[in-house]
């Protein structure tokens, strides 16, 4: 693809953007908190810190209760650099297609001009998931294979061989969150918990509804940078209808887990609520599939993992009443 060049009044910039670009330019940061917001977009740390809360549900599960500060600083510090290199390697690879969605254009600092030159991203991007991985393999390789395993399904399963090719790529897609759940319970030293397998189910089963009923909402953004989620290939009515393919058994096994004792009722209960709300607001999107509602089921699926790991925090340190 040709590139061209724009200039500002602080000089030239924008070497990756293309020929056709429509992207708002900006300037690189000057100050610390302009770099700051920048590199938290970069890396995509809302994601991240999504992932991390998933890693560290996985290690409350495999502990049954409170994991250890050292097992929880070695979770969040080697998995967020994974998921922050993984991140930021996805939107190298997909800077082009981000220059043609309004909802990326504006914002990502590889399209809109705040990283002139960008060669230094996937060299930063690799060193932040190989790093971790190397290290951690010298003393717990399980956890060392799920970081790996992680940032391999996201950057290439995902972002390369399946967001391009496949309706249901985030399908498969999920399964990073998953490997997110396994690296918790693995820096717990009990990677195949039956808790943590079944919270890594969980994932694989929420992150589908969580994507798909955003693309509903940008449903014309996906179409125009010729990327095939689901929404775009289908009518919205069906695309509720496989969000609610999801939605169902994500419920079913959220509460599924309150079986375990250290759980219980302190996590059945807000699990109930939450679980009740993001039902009702799928089956409002089936009836009508607005964006309104799409977004109404967005905001649930990301209340509903909050809830979901605040409660199994919460409710495994507690005192059993039996």
């Amino acid at each position: 693809m040709s590139t061209v060049s724009k200039t500002t009044e602080h000089g030239t910039v924008g070497d990756s953007l293309p020929e056709n670009s429509s992207a708002t330019v900006s300037a690189p940061p000057t100050t610390f908190r302009d770099t700051l917001r920048m590199l938290t977009v970069l890396f995509k740390m809302r994601i991240v810190v999504l992932l991390l809360m998933a890693a560290t549900g996985g290690a409350f599960m495999a502990a049954e209760g409170w994991p250890g500060g050292s097992t929880l600083a070695l979770v969040w510090i080697a998995g967020g650099m994974a998921a922050a290199g993984s991140s930021s390697f996805n939107q190298y690879l997909e800077r082009h297609k981000d220059d043609k969605m309004g909802r990326t254009m504006k914002k990502r600092p590889l399209v809109n001009g705040e990283i002139p030159n960008p060669k230094w991203v996937p060299w930063v991007s690799a060193l932040l998931i190989l790093l971790p991985v190397a290290i951690t393999f010298t003393f717990n390789k399980p956890l060392s294979f799920f970081l790996a395993l992680g940032a391999f399904i996201y950057v290439f399963i995902y972002t390369i061989w399946l967001k391009p090719r496949t309706l249901l790529n985030i399908v498969i897609g999920g399964a990073a969150g998953s490997a997110a759940v396994l690296s918790g319970s693995a820096a717990a030293g009990y990677w195949n918990s039956p808790g943590a397998l079944i919270l890594a189910l969980i994932l694989f089963l929420w992150t589908p509804f969580h994507f798909w009923s955003l693309a509903i909402m940008y449903r014309d953004d996906y179409a125009k940078a010729d990327v095939p989620m689901l929404p775009v290939h289908t009518t919205p009515k069906q695309a509720a209808w496989w969000t609610m393919s999801h939605t169902a058994p994500t419920c079913l096994f959220g509460l599924l887990l309150a079986v375990f004792p250290f759980l219980g009722l302190a996590y059945l209960i807000p699990m109930l609520l939450i679980s009740a709300d993001l039902f009702w607001r799928n089956v409002k999107l089936i009836k009508d599939p607005s964006k309104e509602n799409a977004r109404g089921l967005f905001m649930s699926s990301n209340y509903y993992l909050t809830v979901l790991m605040l409660a199994i925090y919460i409710s495994s340190v507690l005192p059993s009443p039996f």
